[in-house]
């Protein structure tokens, strides 16, 4: 079977043969209905310093997808042949401080689909059975896909309390967007954001954000003091860019949340950390996905209805066009890319 893979440590991924797998002891062999780009996979394709360092090739990549379970390796309990199931992309140990302190987002020894073990962009694929997460039926393969990028969301905006709260959002990359609207079914009462692409914002604006302001063109910092004077109760940093790191802490009111999930281009950042300190900002990193709790809220996010995610799935593609994937993503030209098989 065809795989998309880092063959070599250079830019640009291939497709390849594969064999098809066997599940060994613990793991579980999916057929793939569908999967999902994420901006992992656009970062191993350009070879950036962060995937040079991480990356051993030759590895078959993608960590979003979804599929039926054929075949389960020895050991594995509690799944089925037949199952339904969508990736959680952190294979967890277990046993380290973390993981026994029921903090597995933050075990030591994660591994991660398509990163340090084989992934999923080929039509069968073996993954640890931890990795399975059952789904319901009812969620399509091209939303069911990509629920451990929403996941990603999910665990930003309930990382403190939503409803009847005011909510910045700082970047429409599809995980903000995600944001957006899992803010708006938790009973946010007014959500903002920031973004500079007009691409972009018109998603923000499909899945209904309440307005958006691009600081290329508007002060963003008055705009936001204007509309709330005492500042927001809650700044979602999702953008990844210094300027709005500095903006999240100026704009969130004293005693507010700043949770970031955003990744810096250049690691080392300056804030006013005398704000943060006088203000009392509950400033927290995101990783990951709160396990099962993010799960488990997303489930009953699902099972509501409340979910407005079909117009960030901007491209529905085969999988071997991968390369066309990289290409709109790079330029800013997609929302959601998702793969079919």
């Amino acid at each position: 079977m065809q795989a998309i893979a880092k063959v070599r440590p250079e830019p640009g991924v291939e497709i390849v043969e594969a064999p098809d797998p066997t599940p060994g002891p613990g793991e579980v062999k999916l057929k793939l209905e569908a999967a999902s780009v994420c901006g992992t996979d656009l970062h191993i394709w350009k070879w950036d310093a962060w995937s040079a360092g991480r990356i051993r090739p030759p590895r078959i990549i993608g960590h979003e997808f979804c599929g039926t379970i054929v075949e389960l390796g020895e050991g594995v309990e509690g799944l089925s042949v037949g199952q339904y199931v969508s990736t959680e992309s952190h294979a967890t140990c277990g046993h380290c401080r973390q993981c026994r302190a029921g903090q597995r987002e933050v075990c030591a020894n994660t591994s991660i689909l398509g990163v340090d073990i084989d992934g999923g962009f080929r039509p069968y694929a073996t993954i640890p059975a931890s990795c399975a997460m059952p789904t319901d039926r009812r969620v399509p393969p091209h939303l069911a896909a990509f629920q451990d990028a929403l996941g990603n969301a999910v665990h930003t905006v309930s990382d403190g309390p939503v409803e009847g709260q005011t909510v910045l959002i700082t970047g429409m990359g599809p995980i903000g967007l995600f944001a957006v609207t899992v803010a708006k079914a938790m009973g946010a009462a007014r959500v903002v954001a920031t973004e500079i692409s007009p691409y972009r914002t018109e998603l923000a604006h499909a899945v209904g954000v309440d307005r958006v302001i691009d600081p290329t063109k508007e002060d963003a910092r008055a705009e936001l003091a204007r509309e709330f004077p005492g500042g927001v109760d809650a700044t979602l940093e999702m953008s990844g860019h210094p300027t709005s790191l500095a903006l999240a802490v100026e704009a969130t009111r004293p005693g507010g949340r700043l949770s970031c999930l955003g990744v810096y281009g250049e690691a080392r950042q300056t804030i006013d950390m005398n704000a943060v300190i006088f203000k009392g900002i509950n400033l927290h990193g995101i990783v990951g996905r709160r396990l099962p709790e993010t799960w488990n809220l997303m489930r009953e996010l699902f099972e509501a209805g409340r979910l407005n995610l079909e117009p960030v799935v901007t491209h529905r593609m085969h999988y071997t066009e991968f390369e066309r994937a990289m290409e709109l993503m790079a330029a800013g030209k997609a929302g959601k890319v998702v793969f079919d098989f």
